[in-house]
């Protein structure tokens, strides 16, 4: 009879236990489906720190390697520059021939510098990119991207610095050194205009790397960013300045498309700084607004690739 007691109550003791533990599991399952466990993200490494310095120092030496390995086409690429240099030359001088000599502010020396460090300034920011991040976003490769501990953004503008490091050394440097055979340039009479210019350079190739990101982070949503592209080419260069300067407009306009659009700020302001079109507060003017739209651009981008990681839908899977 005591053994039967004693075995009972083991019974009911292991009832119980098992009842707690059932108990147990459905608080812990309530718990989570209440608060969902988020996805664990790997640490990025900031730019600002001495790591994260020698990280996106040694991806822009790789983009510069990168782009130095395609001399044929870093040489059909000039060449092709080169050739419509001559084209525009051709047309805008006849613009100065008709009218006074100088048209919209613009001198004959002026005119073929605009055009001449035009053309070298197309290889410099690149307006006309390859797809390679929409294709990533398209075929879900950037998922690898996602899980590296770099951040997307910083990583493709450090290897698009070094991009644009070499196409100085090439790209930029033919067109000009043709021109200056052929046509009188303008010499800047100002020494801190080279300086500008730098500066100008700097800032509108990273004005036109961010717009080039949000045009290729359209595929989150479209899964084919090939109509923003083709927008974008046709925007940028008629917008630009590429074509004509946009003082050709009115004043009024022009000033408009500077101060409402990214696009003067790639190709017309920099070029405008080396021409000295203007004082040297007008130079300086022309830089805050290079500078304000690389920090709305770059804030945009962020924005964007955020939104673009929730709405990430990888095909197949």
């Amino acid at each position: 009879m005591q053994r039967g007691k004693c075995a009972d109550s083991e019974n009911v003791s292991a009832e119980e236990s098992e009842g707690e533990r059932f108990e147990r599991r459905e608080r812990s399952c309530a718990r989570l489906m209440r608060k969902p466990r988020r996805r664990s993200e790997p640490k990025l490494i900031k730019p600002y720190t001495p790591q994260g310095m020698r990280a996106y120092l040694a991806l822009a030496i790789a983009g510069f390697r990168r782009y130095a390995t395609y001399r044929q086409a870093t040489l059909a690429a000039a060449v092709t520059n080169t050739v419509f240099g001559f084209l525009r030359c051709a047309i805008l001088f006849a613009v100065v021939d008709a009218g006074t000599g100088i048209v919209a502010g613009y001198d004959a020396p002026r005119l073929a510098t605009f055009v001449w460090v035009g053309q070298g300034l197309i290889g410099v920011v690149l307006i006309w990119a390859p797809t390679d991040f929409a294709d990533r976003i398209r075929t879900g490769d950037v998922v690898t991207d996602l899980l590296r501990p770099v951040d997307p953004i910083w990583q493709q503008l450090a290897v698009d610095l070094g991009r644009a490091a070499h196409a100085v050394f090439t790209r930029f440097v033919a067109p000009i050194a043709v021109g200056a055979l052929f046509y009188p340039l303008h010499a800047p009479e100002r020494p801190a205009t080279y300086v500008l210019f730098v500066a100008a350079l700097v800032m509108a190739t990273l004005v036109c790397f961010g717009c080039r990101f949000l045009v290729n982070a359209a595929a989150y949503w479209l899964m084919d960013a090939r109509g923003p592209q083709v927008a974008w080419t046709i925007t940028s260069g008629f917008l630009g300045g590429l074509y004509f300067p946009l003082w050709f407009f009115p004043d009024a306009a022009a000033v408009a498309l500077m101060l409402a659009t990214p696009f003067p700020s790639i190709i017309q302001l920099p070029l405008d700084v080396l021409v000295e079109r203007g004082s040297l507060g007008e130079q300086l003017a022309m830089l805050l607004v290079q500078a304000s739209w690389v920090v709305m651009i770059l804030a945009l981008c962020r924005l964007v690739q955020r939104r673009g990681e929730i709405k990430l839908v990888v095909q197949g899977g």
